[in-house]
């Protein structure tokens, strides 16, 4: 099924953009930056890009909340954020303790945001279980 409303079709219409930008920039900088072709501040640009590619997904997240006309769909979408970000914290705060001491392998700082986006399902499941319904937000 596909977007209900205007809000989430306008949301749709971001992640796509967003999710686009993030290929490309993302491709650029695996061939230019990780091939050593580029460097210097170009390089700095090219690194940076697929990151602020990914902050387009979490602004379209927030342009959902604040577009969402109804309050049901708004609030579930809330619940929905709030679980991901408790899930995508508890376990980098755990694994940082964990790599703190040296009893765990240092991971990547973007997998922060790729645990979060997981976190939104975790969020929708956790919607239908308690209220019977994931809502028509961003999972």
């Amino acid at each position: 099924m596909g977007p209900r409303n205007p809000a989430q079709r306008r949301y749709v219409l971001r992640v796509a953009i967003a999710t686009a930008a993030y290929l490309i920039t993302l491709a650029a900088a695996v061939r230019l930056v990780g091939r050593g072709e580029v460097t210097g501040p170009l390089a700095w640009l090219l690194a940076l890009l697929p990151g602020l590619s990914v902050a387009g997904f979490f602004w379209a997240i927030g342009r959902l909340l604040i577009e969402e006309k109804d309050e049901y769909l708004r609030m579930l979408l809330v619940r929905q954020v709030l679980v991901a970000t408790a899930f995508a914290l508890s376990i980098t705060s755990v694994w940082g303790f964990l790599e703190n001491f040296r009893l765990v392998d240092h991971v990547d700082a973007y997998w922060v945001a790729i645990l979060w986006f997981f976190g939104l399902g975790v969020g929708a499941f956790v919607n239908r279980l308690t209220l019977g319904t994931a809502g028509g937000g961003c999972a």
